[in-house]
C-alpha cells in the first residue's frame, strides 16, 4: 500500500501537487488544512482521503487523532506530536513543526512530512510517501517540492 502523507498545507499547495498524489491508494493529511476547500483537489483524485484536525482547524469537524490499521501496521496520526506514543502502535505520524522527521524512539517510529505550504528552519516543502506491506518493513520517502 502505497499511502501520500501532507500535512501543513495552511490554505495552499503547489498547483503540481494533486497529480503527484494521484496514483495514492491513500491520502493522509496531518492538520492545518485550515480550510476544506484547500483540500477539495485531493479528495477529488479518487484515493480515500483521511484528514485529523490541526491547531489552526478549529472550525471544522475533523477528528484530532485517527488510528488507522493497514498491512498489519497500526499507525496514530495526530497534529501536534503527543507526549509520547501510544502503547499499541508502531507508527505515530504528525505535522505542525513544518519540519521533516524520521526517527525510532522506543521502538516506535515518529514520522513527519514536512510542509507543503510554509517550510521553517531552511527544510524546503515536502510530503512524503509511505509504503506498508505485510511483515515488510516500512518504507518512508520524503519529496522534496
Amino acid at each position: 500500500m502505497r499511502i501520500a502523507v501532507i500535512a501543513d498545507t495552511h490554505n495552499r499547495h503547489p498547483p503540481k501537487l494533486p497529480k503527484l498524489l494521484a496514483k495514492a491508494d491513500e491520502i493522509w493529511h496531518l492538520g492545518d488544512g485550515c480550510d476544506p476547500d484547500t483540500l477539495e483537489d485531493f479528495s477529488h483524485l479518487g484515493p480515500p482521503l483521511h484528514v485529523v484536525r490541526g491547531n489552526n482547524d478549529f472550525h471544522y469537524g475533523w477528528p484530532l487523532i485517527l488510528r488507522l490499521e493497514r498491512e498489519g501496521v497500526r499507525c496514530h496520526l495526530e497534529h501536534i506530536p503527543p507526549s509520547r506514543a501510544p502503547a499499541d502502535c508502531a507508527v505515530v505520524l504528525h505535522g505542525h513543526t513544518h519540519v521533516p522527521r524520521d526517527e525510532t524512539l522506543h521502538g516506535v517510529r515518529w514520522l513527519n512530512p514536512g510542509c507543503i505550504s510554509y517550510a521553517n528552519r531552511g527544510a524546503p516543502p515536502s510530503f512524503a510517501w509511505l509504503t506498508l506491506k505485510r511483515d515488510t518493513p516500512l518504507e518512508w520517502r520524503l519529496v522534496l517540492l
